[in-house]
């Protein structure tokens, strides 16, 4: 039941996106960033030295810093560890106890530490507005669009991507800064948020429509 050792495998290149049924594009006024669930234990099954992991922490990095220069809120999700069986519902069926206490489990990568101005949300199912406030904190600063990065891009970043819609905010996913079990799933993780949920893009994409991206290099 413990999460299985992930391959290397490319990230999604830009011409290999899927075309998004959703006609959305990246707003910064409106946007808000989402870092999911990039803990030290759920980046362990990646090779540390080929992608995806090393690209994506890059990704999510620059996208973080130019965020944060455009007065764009960054969120996080990070699960607690050594949880009560009654909190683990489910997930304990398929995926086990989950995580200890320990720094080398519940520790946010250190390349994507959280700024003291960012918002660390405690992460209790798949998606991360389940038993969260995301959906309050986004709306009291004016944000309906979400940006989503982080793992894995087929169990919660899809999951969140979905719940997003359904709450009538708009998801985009960011293709290559999400990492997946493998390449497979990460395309078809992309592919359902095309056409049924929300749009899906490049890093690029967004930094190049960032007002004050030269100010975060």
């Amino acid at each position: 039941m413990a999460l299985p050792g992930i391959p290397s495998y490319p990230l999604p290149t830009q011409d290999a996106l899927p075309t998004a049924r959703a006609p959305w594009t990246f707003a910064p006024d409106r946007a808000a960033l989402l870092i999911h669930d990039m803990q030290r234990y759920f980046c362990a099954p990646f090779p540390q030295d080929a992608a995806p992991l090393p690209d994506i922490i890059r990704n999510i990095a620059a996208l973080a810093s130019a965020a944060r220069a455009n007065n764009i809120p960054v969120f996080y999700t990070a699960q607690e560890g050594n949880q009560l069986r009654a909190d683990r519902g489910l997930q304990a069926d398929l995926w086990g106890p989950g995580m200890s206490t320990r720094d080398e489990h519940q520790q946010i990568v250190p390349e994507l530490t959280p700024a003291n101005e960012d918002i660390v949300l405690v992460k209790h199912r798949y998606s991360a507005f389940q038993r969260s406030n995301l959906e309050t904190l986004m709306r009291a600063r004016g944000r309906d669009q979400l940006l989503i990065t982080g793992i894995y891009a087929h169990i919660g970043c899809l999951a969140t991507a979905a719940e997003a819609f359904q709450r009538d905010i708009q998801p985009i996913a960011i293709a290559d800064a999400q990492a997946d079990f493998d390449e497979p799933r990460h395309e078809m993780a992309m592919n359902w948020v095309a056409g049924c949920c929300g749009g899906v893009v490049s890093t690029q994409d967004v930094l190049a429509n960032m007002p004050k991206v030269a100010a975060c290099a």
